[in-house]
């Protein structure tokens, strides 16, 4: 039993929590990640990531890449926020997340709260137990900017996840957070760096838009944007990957990228025959 409990204090690296998102965002690439890894880059100097969602894709490369830094960022001021709060106060954090429970009344309460009445350590708790406790896991704005999602019907969500916070805090210690557009987070990035683009999809259909992160839209203009900025980075010498639907006009504005098929399951439809197994693309500067 003595040599059982030495052998155990020797490898604390057993025990580590892996650090992974701390908020359910729709068209999270936490389930793509099998499919991903043979596609990301084996080096690169630095890491940008401006459409930061929940973050699948940067946890899983801050714990199985060695890089200098990473920049990453989103136009969703409440979500780099608590990004910021997770990586400086995640103990503060967690106490006032422990004092939330599952409850429609509160649900409503804190839905309805003025966030620019409340400090940010305020609007970083409220963004996780609203994030936690409405109906599946959504983020979803109006055009006022005010999170309209309806309180969710699960039985015991895990609203101050402690272990895994604190696992998040700790890989955010490497990471620069920022706020604002795509252009403006990688204008410094350079030859060797890498760049993971994750835009809102372009939608395949009339009715399969999901574009409400933020009060602004993100149309097929910006998506031609965003393919310039990628072939000007590509022309410097930067790493760039992205990530979007399987659509005629996406194949079209990245022709000269190298083209992937990956499968992915769609969960966010309203009607059950839109859900499934579908057809996304891994567009890369590089092989």
């Amino acid at each position: 039993m003595v040599q059982r409990r030495e052998s155990l204090k020797e490898s604390p690296v057993k025990d580590a929590v892996v650090a992974l998102p701390f908020l359910k965002w729709a068209g999270g690439k936490g389930r793509l990640l099998s499919q991903y890894a043979g596609l990301f880059p084996k080096d690169f100097e630095s890491y940008f990531e401006p459409f930061l969602g929940g973050g699948a894709v940067y946890f899983h490369l801050s714990q199985n890449r060695k890089f200098e830094k990473a920049y990453i960022s989103d136009y969703n001021p409440e979500l780099t926020n608590c990004y910021k709060m997770v990586q400086k106060e995640p103990k503060k954090l967690l106490a006032l997340l422990s004092k939330m429970r599952n409850d429609k009344h509160l649900f409503y309460k804190e839905r309805a709260r003025d966030v620019s009445q409340l400090t940010d350590l305020e609007r970083a708790a409220r963004l996780i137990f609203l994030n936690r406790t409405c109906f599946n896991g959504l983020y979803r704005v109006n055009s006022q900017g005010q999170f309209n999602v309806p309180f969710g019907k699960y039985k015991n969500p895990r609203i101050a996840d402690a272990g895994n916070l604190m696992a998040a805090s700790a890989v955010l210690q490497n990471a620069s957070i920022h706020t604002g557009s795509f252009e403006n987070l990688v204008s410094k990035a350079k030859s060797g760096d890498f760049v993971y683009f994750d835009p809102p999809y372009q939608p395949v259909s009339r009715t399969a838009s999901f574009t409400s992160y933020t009060k602004n839209s993100f149309n097929l203009a910006d998506q031609a944007r965003l393919a310039q900025l990628a072939r000007r980075l590509q022309e410097r010498g930067v790493l760039v990957m992205v990530s979007n639907s399987d659509t005629d006009e996406i194949r079209d504005l990245y022709r000269d990228f190298d083209l992937t098929i990956v499968k992915a399951a769609r969960a966010i439809n309203c009607r059950a025959d839109g859900r499934g197994v579908v057809n996304e693309l891994v567009l890369r500067s590089y092989r």
